[in-house]
């Protein structure tokens, strides 16, 4: 069987490929050259039917929400609510990355209760497993982490975030930085820390990246270069261990993608708004514009209970900059395991987010939805104002909440409504303005 990425190549558009497309208003042959060129990836697996989506270049940027249980939470209800609710705010898609509990019972029920592409870290499952059985993921076997690999993708996981970048040569760098101010915030970047250290042996997703290829091309699953040495605190940002690792996720994805492999290339986590541009402009060049994964990025340290917000500005220039994936942030971030409301509002900080970024790297494209809202509120037409949000739901609530006394206006203003006040001297020429308008929209 070959992969999206193969057919692409040998010119066919496949039925993915045309579902990408319609979720993104451009043509099946730009999805196909995108996929091409390794710029676009779309989702493949044949195991598990999953909504298409494109990410990559030329496309909006599209929203990942995180879910999971911790050692200390084990819900799994709460766990399938969480992604239900992902899905209902708009994310694009959805990380499982469940530690606590059965592992595998519990992705099978978010698998079954949710129409979005799922991605994972299958190293989180091989290391808990082994430290159950074992006493520490330090007696992790090489084999035993590949055969989680191999389970998850015959389960139908779209895309798996793999720590191959944290190597011997990795490790050095961090030593002859004198390690961080922030320390190692990657789980899966401290498990395969702590096993080299322990070992003295070379990561084994590095070791043997031909074996990893083999079963992410075997199931056409995407490789997302996992950002085990992101950054964990602004004051470790763009550092030398960071970008000795992205140096060498570029070399994977360049020989991945020359094995027939779709591939995402991660980002780091904390930065400050002034780094963020060449962190963006460094990951392109260096893997000649692949997708790239934002994780975040949170901009600010001394944010905990608002984290969402510090990260929806990270998003926002990430996104206007160039990249092509977020990673939301909710608001316990750093605090506590979220709930379903913390999902919903990370997922819309997220969105909101990204649509400012696609204002500027779209244009006109992702604008027009702000043309549409700003005629609407100035017609004072509350119909079409709660079509056009993204926060429709929760725009209704407020305004329903606080009813005014002329249904025309809100309670902000009432009578004192400063477009309505107006309105009567430009009649005329708010007719000139809707005809144009609406000459605009049909052409």
């Amino acid at each position: 069987m070959k992969t999206q990425l193969e057919l692409a190549r040998d010119g066919v558009i496949t039925e993915a490929m045309k579902e990408a497309a319609v979720y993104d208003d451009v043509t099946p042959e730009f999805i196909r050259e995108g996929i091409a060129k390794g710029q676009i990836v779309i989702y493949g697996n044949p195991n598990r039917k999953a909504r298409v989506i494109g990410i990559g270049k030329g496309l909006k940027t599209k929203v990942n929400a995180s879910i999971g249980t911790s050692p200390d939470i084990i819900d799994a209800e709460m766990e399938v609510k969480k992604a239900q609710t992902a899905e209902k705010y708009g994310a694009d898609t959805l990380m499982e990355l469940s530690t606590g509990g059965d592992l595998v019972k519990i992705r099978k029920r978010v698998l079954d209760s949710i129409s979005l592409t799922v991605g994972t870290v299958p190293l989180y499952q091989a290391a808990i497993e082994t430290n159950k059985k074992k006493g520490s993921v330090v007696h992790m076997e090489a084999d035993f982490l590949f055969d989680v690999i191999e389970q998850q993708a015959e389960e139908g996981i779209g895309f798996m975030a793999i720590h191959c970048g944290i190597n011997l040569i990795t490790l050095e760098r961090l030593r002859r930085q004198g390690y961080r101010y922030g320390g190692l915030v990657s789980r899966g970047g401290s498990f395969l820390t702590a096993w080299m250290n322990h070992n003295k042996k070379e990561n084994p997703l590095y070791e043997q990246i031909d074996r990893l290829i083999d079963i992410m091309k075997k199931h056409d699953v995407i490789l997302s270069l996992g950002n085990g040495l992101r950054a964990g605190a602004v004051h470790d940002s763009t550092d030398r261990a960071q970008i000795q690792e992205l140096i060498i996720n570029s070399e994977i994805a360049e020989y991945a993608q020359s094995k027939g492999v779709q591939i995402i290339v991660e980002g780091p986590g904390h930065i400050p708004i002034d780094e963020i541009e060449a962190n963006v402009l460094i990951q392109k060049r260096l893997s000649n514009n692949a997708p790239f994964y934002m994780l975040g990025p949170i901009t600010t340290d001394i944010a905990p209970g608002y984290d969402h917000i510090s990260s929806a500005i990270g998003a926002a220039l990430s996104s206007r900059y160039g990249a092509d994936f977020i990673c939301y942030v909710t608001p316990p971030e750093h605090l506590a395991l979220p709930g379903p409301d913390d999902v919903r509002e990370g997922v819309m900080a997220a969105r909101i987010a990204a649509h400012v970024g696609d204002m500027v790297k779209l244009k006109d494209k992702a604008k027009n939805l702000d043309l549409k809202m700003g005629i609407a509120r100035r017609d004072l037409d509350w119909k079409t104002q709660y079509e056009t949000a993204i926060t429709k739901e929760r725009a209704q609530e407020i305004r329903n909440s606080r009813p005014p006394m002329d249904e025309d206006t809100c309670t902000m203003c009432g009578s004192l409504c400063s477009l309505k006040g107006v309105m009567k001297y430009y009649e005329e020429d708010l007719n000139k303005s809707r005809k144009k308008s609406a000459a605009t929209a049909a052409f």
